[in-house]
């Protein structure tokens, strides 16, 4: 094939197969993207716009993102409500809440991963079953066990029922079945006990799968709503999510009430964008150096 022949063929070809050829298929990708990202995120900016509304602004135009007028009310006036009360409520339970998963389920999924008792297999198939039944069926349940101990109506039934779940034995399980037992094996060697090699030899090899057991059982603890609708009705131990609720009432004046509310589902967000933030980095660096090298 002649020189003149080769170049007329690569001045023929598609233009998306040169080095430097416009990508059209990866843009229309990364333009499918932007749309439903878009999507997925407009209603929270509609919650930022309301939250600086009037409430005759947000009745009347409650998809715009332009208040008219621009007004701190809202917030002005959730200062006069008992939204600190609520805040401090839901931070306490939702500490506590975390901190005993991490550590609940932390012993559970060890236990169930490495050792070996009667009826293991049988406990395991009964985790996987509650993790099939849906909360709003639990709830009865835990309401007449509460009344029945007498803890309803007060702060521990907030949160001592939820200071350990399904999901979390589940994720420490798995992970812990993937660390190579060799490692327990020289520590036992040296004279550790069982709760030994599980505090200081795997728990620390676990970040991983603590990380985000940590931030599930944050945001989800922050975010409950119906156990401790069945938990508490005195109005000292709402949280956030029972007492924002209230917001929309209009209890609070006329209207609708809906940038009060927005006011206060926007400070909502905080605590767990922070936590999620701090823990991002060493999530993903954690996520990378969690397999175990034999």
């Amino acid at each position: 094939m002649s020189s003149s022949t080769v170049r007329r063929t690569a001045d023929t070809a598609p233009a998306q197969g040169r080095p430097g050829g416009f990508p059209v298929g990866k843009l229309l990708g990364y333009l499918t993207l932007l749309v439903f990202a878009i999507i997925y995120i407009y209603p929270f900016f509609i919650q930022l716009a309301t939250s600086v509304k009037s409430n005759s602004d947000a009745t009347s135009n409650p998809l715009s993102l332009l208040p008219d007028p621009f007004t701190t009310d809202a917030f002005d006036r959730l200062a006069q409500t008992d939204f600190p009360l609520w805040f401090f409520n839901s931070a306490t339970v939702a500490i506590l809440v975390t901190a005993g998963r991490v550590f609940f389920d932390s012993l559970a999924g060890y236990a169930l991963a490495r050792i070996k008792f009667r009826g293991r297999s049988a406990l395991f198939t009964a985790l996987l079953a509650l993790l099939a039944v849906p909360g709003v069926v639990l709830l009865i349940p835990k309401f007449l066990v509460l009344n029945q101990l007498g803890m309803y109506d007060t702060h521990p039934a907030l949160w001592m029922p939820l200071i350990a779940d399904a999901a979390g034995v589940f994720i420490m399980k798995q992970f812990f079945e993937s660390v190579n037992p060799s490692i327990e094996e020289a520590a036992r060697i040296d004279g550790a006990g069982t709760f030994r090699i599980f505090w200081s030899v795997v728990l620390p090899m676990a970040r991983p799968a603590l990380i985000t057991l940590t931030i599930l059982s944050f945001q989800g603890s922050w975010n409950e709503l119906p156990h401790f609708i069945v938990a508490s009705q005195d109005p000292n131990l709402n949280t956030l999510t029972k007492g924002v609720a209230t917001l929309t009432s209009g209890q609070l004046g006329a209207g609708n009430q809906f940038p009060i509310a927005m006011a206060a589902a926007l400070l909502m967000t905080i605590p767990v964008a922070v936590v999620f933030i701090i823990f991002q980095k060493r999530f993903v660096a954690g996520a990378n150096e969690g397999g175990v090298k034999g």
